[in-house]
């Protein structure tokens, strides 16, 4: 009896106690969720190391301070742009592609001016207004065609639409660069006239006579032999447009190849450069705190979890 006492009071072993449930006996809820305890801890850790590397999210903005050149392309796109008397990396091109080429050149090396297109032939009209979206100009220019605007020229109205362009946006310094291979033999608005208006406005005038001087070929498709190539002589009124120019401060120039073209426009880039003041600067946000905040707070619970309910003892 006495030994049956003694069995029957010895104290638990240690598998049958509150440390370790017997078989059979579910873990607590404690107990389950012990393993999310060192996932804290990396969590922490990956929330800290991110913070660190302070990330944050916006964009960088520049803006431009100045008023800069308003300046006007006035392009003729009259029939005789047709000649085939340039050359561009050494393939034969008409004058109007000899031109885009080297106005895109232009275009690209400006900062901070309003840049609109004119264009004429028979007619004359707007073809792009002030602005410095430079991208839609340059393609807007690589899709002009020859003879859009009719077979003649009318530089006195394209002087004129050139003007009232200019007007709609105020600025220090107005300039227009005009490029045709003809004389003007259409319009209402006499190109002397049209210069007079410009001088009162305070409007310069760059003049540009392009083309080879004598006869140029021009490749034509007839009905009976087919496509071949005439030469033709295109005379360029150099007096008019000197006097244009002279009359309100500009220059004129004459190219007569690729090369010559881009030394005129070069020219006129430097003669007309402004001081651009401009300003960059950031609009970020910092992304950093959101990242900070949650791994001091999982911190702290890890800390307390680990010195309470899953204390370890050494």
């Amino acid at each position: 009896m006495a030994l049956y006492r003694r069995r029957r009071h010895r104290p638990p072993t240690l598998a049958s106690s509150a440390l370790f449930p017997a078989a059979g006996i579910p873990a607590s809820r404690a107990m389950q969720l012990r393993p999310l305890v060192p996932a804290i801890q990396y969590a922490v850790l990956v929330l800290m190391v991110v913070a660190l590397a302070r990330p944050q999210w916006g964009t960088e903005r520049t803006e431009v301070l100045t008023e800069g050149v308003n300046i006007i392309l006035a392009l003729d796109l009259s029939e005789s742009m047709s000649a085939l008397d340039f050359k561009k990396q050494g393939h034969v091109v008409n004058r109007l592609e000899a031109v885009k080429g080297v106005v895109q050149d232009f275009v690209a090396g400006r900062n901070g001016d309003r840049i609109g297109m004119v264009v004429f032939g028979t007619h004359a009209y707007t073809q792009l207004p002030l602005t410095r979206d430079y991208n839609t100009l340059v393609n807007i220019l690589d899709r002009l065609k020859i003879g859009a605007a009719g077979k003649r020229t009318a530089i006195g109205d394209a002087i004129g639409i050139s003007l009232k362009r200019l007007a709609d946006i105020k600025s220090k310094s107005n300039i227009i660069i005009l490029l045709t291979d003809g004389q003007s033999n259409a319009g209402e608005l006499s190109p002397e006239t049209a210069a007079e208006i410009a001088k009162e406005m305070g409007v310069k005038i760059y003049t540009i006579g392009v083309g080879t001087r004598g006869k140029a070929p021009f490749l034509v498709k007839d009905p009976l032999f087919g496509e071949r190539y005439v030469y033709q002589r295109v005379d360029i009124d150099e007096d008019t447009l000197k006097a244009i120019a002279d009359e309100t401060g500009g220059r004129y120039f004459r190219a007569e190849d690729l090369a010559g073209l881009k030394s005129i426009y070069d020219t006129i880039d430097k003669l007309e450069k402004t001081e651009v003041k401009v300003d960059i600067f950031a609009d970020y946000s910092e992304i950093y705190p959101w990242l900070l905040v949650p791994a001091i707070v999982l911190l702290m619970l890890y800390v307390v979890l680990r010195n309470t309910r899953y204390l370890v003892v050494p």
